[in-house]
C-alpha cells in the first residue's frame, strides 16, 4: 500500500467530523475570559483537547475492534473492524495521541498549576477505558455523562482557567451548553446503532433507552442548550442571544430525529449535530468577546 492510501486510512480512522466536539469547549472557555489572551496557552489547550479526542477516537477503534463490536457498523469504517490496520498500530496510535495531549498538558500545568495534572491524568484514563479494559463504561450507558463533564465542563472552564488562572462562574455556566450539544453528539452516534450495539452486548445509553426515548433525550438536549443561551445573556451580556440563530438548525434536527430513519439520514444528522455543535461554539464565543 502506497503511502497516501495508508494517510488516509489514518486520517479517517481520526474521525475528523468529531474535532469541532474538540476544539469548541476551548475556544468558548477563552472567550469567557475577560482578561487578556495569551496565545500559546490557547494553542496548547487547543492541542490538549484535539489530541484527546483523536486518541478516544483510536483507542475506541482498538478496544470496539478486538472485541468485534464493529464488524456490522451502519456508519463509517473503522480501521481494526474492517481489518485495515493492525490492532496494534492503532493502539500505538491511540498512545501516541494521549502522549501528545499529556506533553502539552504537563507545559500548561507548569505555567499555571500542577493540578492541571490530575485532572489531565483523569480525562485519559476516561478517554481509555470508555471502550477499553473488562469492564468499559461507555458499554453500560455512562458514556453521555463522560463527554458531558470532560468535553464540555472540564474542556471549557480548563481553557478559561489557563488563561485567567481562577475558576469564573461564566466558564462554568458557558460549559453546560458545550457540554450538551458534546452529549447529543454520542445521543446519536448510539441511537444510529441501536440495534447493532443491542446484538453485540453494547448497552449504550441509547440502548437502555429505546428508540423513543433516545429521540426525546436528543431533542431535550437540543433544547437545553438553547435555554442556557438564553440564561447566560440574562445573567452576562445580551449579545450571547446571537447563539439563538443556531434555532433553526436545531429544530431541523430535532424533527429529522423523529422522522428520519435510513442509515445515510442518520449519518446526516450526526454531521449536522457536530455542525450545530461548531456554530453554536462559534456564535457564543463571538457574543462573549464582544459583550464582557
Amino acid at each position: 500500500m502506497s503511502q497516501l492510501p495508508k494517510l488516509k486510512l489514518w486520517f479517517e480512522g481520526a474521525r475528523p467530523k468529531t474535532i469541532p466536539a474538540a476544539v469548541v469547549p476551548v475556544i468558548v472557555g477563552t472567550a469567557s475570559v475577560e482578561s487578556s489572551l495569551t496565545i500559546y496557552r490557547l494553542l496548547l489547550a487547543l492541542v490538549v483537547s484535539i489530541a484527546l479526542q483523536v486518541g478516544v477516537n483510536y483507542a475506541n477503534d482498538y478496544s470496539d475492534g478486538i472485541r468485534g463490536t464493529d464488524q456490522d457498523r451502519v456508519g463509517p469504517r473503522r480501521l481494526v473492524g474492517s481489518e485495515l490496520v493492525s490492532a496494534k498500530r492503532v493502539k500505538l496510535a491511540a498512545g501516541i495521541s494521549f502522549l501528545v495531549a499529556a506533553i502539552a498538558g504537563l507545559v500548561l500545568a507548569i505555567v499555571t498549576s500542577l493540578f492541571l495534572i490530575l485532572i489531565g491524568c483523569l480525562a485519559i484514563l476516561a478517554a481509555w477505558f470508555y471502550t477499553g479494559g473488562s469492564k468499559p463504561y461507555g458499554y453500560s450507558g455512562f458514556g453521555e455523562i463522560s463527554v458531558f463533564v470532560f468535553f464540555g465542563l472540564v474542556a471549557t472552564v480548563g481553557s478559561s482557567y489557563v488563561q485567567s488562572q481562577t475558576i469564573e462562574s461564566i466558564s462554568i455556566l458557558c460549559s453546560v451548553p458545550v457540554g450538551l450539544l458534546a452529549s447529543a453528539l454520542l445521543v446519536v452516534n448510539n441511537f444510529r446503532d441501536i440495534e447493532t450495539d443491542s446484538e453485540t452486548g453494547k448497552q449504550t445509553f441509547a440502548v437502555r433507552l429505546g428508540k423513543a426515548k433516545t429521540q426525546t433525550f436528543f431533542a431535550l438536549l437540543l433544547l437545553g442548550s438553547l435555554g442556557m443561551y438564553v440564561l447566560i445573556a440574562m445573567l452576562y451580556t445580551y449579545l450571547a442571544l446571537i447563539t439563538l440563530v443556531a434555532i433553526p438548525l436545531s429544530l431541523k434536527l430535532i424533527k429529522d430525529i423523529y422522522t428520519k430513519e435510513s442509515a445515510e439520514d442518520l449519518i446526516k444528522i450526526l454531521e449536522n449535530t457536530a455542525k450545530l455543535h461548531l456554530l453554536a461554539g462559534i456564535l457564543l464565543s463571538i457574543g462573549l468577546v464582544s459583550g464582557l
